[in-house]
């Protein structure tokens, strides 16, 4: 997709940001009504355990319209600062799509029964996110919808947000420091 210096202007306004908006609350709402007319909206146990607290997927309903505003507002930014737009858009696109990717065979891996591959699913998104920019806003916005249907939305958010942190600190903390010594040994060793 091209996107022409003139369009910038479309990325910075709020109205592909309030359908984006409304098709995830809508989304959700349909996604609520569905479990309400089949037993009531269920409730979810961290880590599965039923001695630890249990999150409502109610939630979901107050939680996925803000984060998709939120995320939606942070590409934006990123696009009209970038200087290939069209290359951004790409970019936060597959981002969304390999997260959503991750989170739907995290969930079918769960529902399966099969917690192995769950978990081999988990630390494949953690190793992920070391190699590729996990920690951008679009990545967990794709993560959570994709999981939402099988865990709710809290749980996917603090499970995405673990694997966002652990990529924001490589990407953003470490990888950066090995790259600026490493640029200060090579001008050392280019002057001696």
């Amino acid at each position: 997709m091209h996107v022409r210096m003139d369009d910038r202007s479309l990325l910075r306004s709020r109205s592909w940001r309030a359908w984006l908006v409304a098709v995830v609350l809508l989304a959700e709402l349909a996604h609520l009504v569905w479990e309400n007319l089949h037993g009531g909206i269920v409730s979810h146990h961290l880590l599965a355990r039923p001695d630890l607290p249990a999150v409502w997927n109610g939630w979901g309903l107050v939680l996925l319209p803000a984060l998709a505003w939120f995320v939606s507002g942070r590409v934006a930014r990123r696009i009209a600062r970038h200087a290939a737009p069209g290359r951004a858009i790409r970019a936060a696109w597959l981002g969304s799509v390999i997260a959503a990717a991750i989170g739907a065979a995290l969930s079918i891996a769960f529902v399966s029964g099969v917690e192995d591959a769950a978990f081999a699913v988990l630390v494949s998104a953690l190793v992920l996110g070391l190699l590729l920019p996990a920690y951008r806003a679009e990545c967990l916005l794709g993560f959570v919808l994709a999981m939402t249907f099988t865990f709710g939305a809290v749980l996917p958010l603090l499970i995405g947000g673990i694997v966002a942190t652990v990529s924001a600190i490589a990407h953003l903390g470490l990888y950066a420091l090995v790259r600026r010594v490493w640029r200060r040994t090579r001008g050392r060793a280019a002057l001696a």
